[in-house]
């Protein structure tokens, strides 16, 4: 009768042993920390560039299907090449300095000289123009920029009055880049208008899907952009991370990356 209560408690004994053992198991995978999520793209802040601290918009004209802007500053002229253009390791225009022209949520236009022919359609728009060093980069003084709601009627501006803000507008990236030296880092850079980043806004720059917040006015680089089409948003927030009801907020843009043949 002892051998058999022996047996009895041994096997207890065993059953209890393996009960423990997938408790503590099933307790190991539930608090096993959860994997980090890695960023496909990295933004990183624009090196320090040339600057421009007297280059100035003094005007802006449109009649007659016609620009006419006023350009002054010292230093800067338009189509020539920005000094530090060749460490930059980004796309530059070979035809220099130039006026970043943005008419609503279109691409924009680059001239660089202050007198061209450019069509508007007739109606109100919101309407951006700044001085462009020569890799695309914004000159972000207020003097270097006119931002204008105007009404166009028969090639003309019959209205304008000053944007007070907050407002964001789209500048880079845009078009083809072609090439280890233009894809390998691609320029991200927007304007803002009557309103800065930090504790009351932020943009939120969504690069094909993958949500990056900015709290720093400045251009960036993108590093890991795979060949073909890319698409970036940008998204003026409030300090609660909600989009801001304000005109052309967000906007988009699509660009190409094209490997040279001859790399």
């Amino acid at each position: 009768m002892k051998y058999w209560i022996l047996l009895f408690a041994l096997a207890l004994s065993m059953v209890h042993c393996g009960d423990s053992s997938q408790v503590k198991e099933a307790t190991e995978v539930e608090e096993e920390p959860e994997a980090m999520v890695q960023s496909k793209y990295i933004l990183a802040p624009f090196t320090k560039s040339t600057e421009y601290p007297d280059a100035k918009i003094e005007s802006m004209d449109y009649s007659n299907g016609k620009f006419s802007f006023g350009v002054s500053g010292d230093a800067y002229k338009l189509g020539e090449q920005t000094p530090d253009a060749p460490q930059k390791m980004c796309a530059n225009s070979g035809q220099g300095q130039h006026i970043h022209l943005i008419v609503d949520d279109a691409p924009y236009a680059a001239k660089y000289v202050a007198e061209f022919d450019h069509e508007v359609a007739d109606g109100e728009h919101h309407m951006l123009a700044f001085l462009s060093r020569s890799y695309h980069e914004s000159i972000k003084t207020t003097q270097a920029s006119l931002a204008k709601k105007v009404t166009v009627a028969n090639k003309a501006i019959t209205d304008s009055e000053d944007i007070q803000g907050p407002m964001l507008f789209y500048s880079r990236p845009k078009g083809n880049y072609v090439g280890k030296a233009e894809t390998e880092k691609v320029m991200l850079d927007f304007y803002l208008v009557g309103v800065s980043l930090g504790s009351d806004y932020q943009v939120k720059a969504t690069i094909n899907g993958e949500d990056h917040i900015i709290e720093t006015w400045q251009p960036y680089y993108i590093t890991g952009l795979p060949m073909g089409e890319n698409t970036i948003e940008l998204a003026l927030l409030n300090k609660n991370g909600s989009l801001v009801d304000i005109p052309l907020n967000p906007v988009s843009r699509t660009f190409t990356l094209t490997a040279d043949p001859a790399e």
